[in-house]
């Protein structure tokens, strides 16, 4: 009998090496977060601006607390200090004064003080516009010069705030009624062909 020899077998063992998950890098993870945060805060920023902006209130800081003035009073106070200068007849356009008129007819309540005044407010600045009605023989310019002033003076000393601008619209002139028509050769009499304007505050 003849023996085959048999040959030695190798085994081969074959390993795959898997590499094991890589470890996120801390700093990007800490970036991405820095990120998320200044987006969540500036969102949160953007909402209370739209807020404010909705309100409309100015916001004095104190040291106790905040004071909010919301715009109805800053409408108020220029108002009335517009209507405190020399030459100023009326506040609001044609239809504001004619809703005025038909609310004081009908008993509704009195004219606003308001009438003819906005207000835009942003933190501690106020932009105000005016519309007046100015009596006849007062220099305009004067007299729009003068409720700037007046105005600015007011709301500045009373609120606290600073008012970056006062435009002021002069809608009308008031020509105030001196007799019937039929007295006009009475009036003509004491005509003088110069024109001269009451200048406030000379």
């Amino acid at each position: 009998m003849t023996e085959v020899a048999s040959e030695p077998t190798a085994t081969v063992r074959a390993t795959a090496t898997v590499p094991a998950p890589a470890e996120p890098d801390k700093s990007t993870v800490d970036d991405v977060k820095d990120r998320a945060a200044e987006v969540v805060e500036a969102t949160r920023e953007a909402a209370s601006n739209v807020v404010s902006r909705i309100r409309n209130n100015a916001t004095v800081a104190a040291d106790r607390g905040q004071t909010t003035i919301a715009n109805e009073v800053v409408e108020k106070i220029a108002g009335i200090a517009a209507r405190e200068v020399p030459g100023v007849h009326d506040l609001g356009g044609d239809l504001a004064r004619a809703l005025s008129t038909v609310k004081e007819k009908l008993r509704l309540g009195e004219e606003s003080a308001a009438q003819g005044v906005s207000v835009k407010l942003e933190g501690k600045t106020a932009e105000i516009t005016i519309v007046i009605v100015i009596e006849f023989g007062f220099q305009v310019f004067s007299v729009t010069e003068k409720v700037r002033e007046k105005v600015i003076s007011s709301v500045e000393n009373l609120l606290g705030l600073e008012v970056t601008a006062v435009d002021v619209t002069v809608d009308d002139v008031h020509v105030p009624d001196e007799g019937a028509v039929a007295a006009d050769v009475e009036r003509a009499k004491g005509y003088v062909a110069e024109t001269k304007a009451i200048v406030v505050g000379a």
